[in-house]
């Protein structure tokens, strides 16, 4: 499975502290990396602005340590502020295209989800790097989307766009394979590391797997 030559990234971890499950954020992040993660996403909805930000440049020393891309979901503020690689927005949050004309953000990375196929034919998929496609399988994680793509739906999209695809929802090490089969570049996961007693060997098991 040859990486995307625009996006090399292959095990994208979404974290969060409920995520975590009591566990230390930072330090979940960290044995992540250690085990195999590529790139990361800091998503809180929960925190406020200031909390937010103060987290992501705590997970921003760690991810620099290790030269790992730091992903800020949905706040360009504090994308901008925390020094973050990129964001990551939805169909709800800041335009691709906004966030691209704004200053500091020219060269960020922009990951853009898509939930509906006519989205691969706006511009916001144009001035993104790269697309997720979530949920693949439903999750008890992310419950606000609206289509369940699955297998198929990746092939689909797959056969509609050249952008990097990043596959996300419920993916574990067992269906890992399949997602990479039907056209993924790169799977995100929460649960499956974040949840884990051992985030660093679940990384190792999910990143051997790909490497596979």
């Amino acid at each position: 499975m040859k990486a995307h030559s625009l996006f090399p990234y292959r095990l994208y971890l979404v974290i969060s502290e409920d995520a975590c499950r009591g566990k230390d954020m930072l330090q979940v992040a960290e044995q992540a990396i250690q085990g195999g993660v590529d790139i990361i996403q800091l998503r809180e909805k929960q925190l406020t602005e200031p909390l937010f930000l103060e987290r992501a440049k705590q997970l921003r020393d760690i991810t620099e340590k290790y030269g790992v891309p730091l992903i800020i979901n949905d706040n360009p503020r504090v994308a901008a502020l925390a020094g973050a690689s990129g964001i990551h927005v939805g169909n709800t949050d800041t335009r691709p295209t906004v966030l691209r004309q704004r200053a500091g953000f020219e060269e960020k990375l922009i990951g853009y989800s898509i939930e509906y196929l006519k989205q691969l034919e706006n511009v916001q998929t144009t001035v993104s790097d790269y697309l997720a496609i979530s949920p693949v399988f439903s999750t008890n994680t992310k419950t606000d989307t609206v289509t369940e793509w699955g297998l198929e739906g990746i092939s689909k999209i797959r056969q509609l766009t050249t952008k990097p695809l990043v596959a996300i929802g419920n993916i574990h090490v067992n269906n890992t394979k399949a997602v990479f089969r039907a056209g993924a570049d790169c799977i995100a996961v929460v649960s499956a590391i974040c949840g884990a007693d051992d985030p660093m060997k679940a990384a190792y098991q999910l990143k051997n797997t790909i490497e596979k």
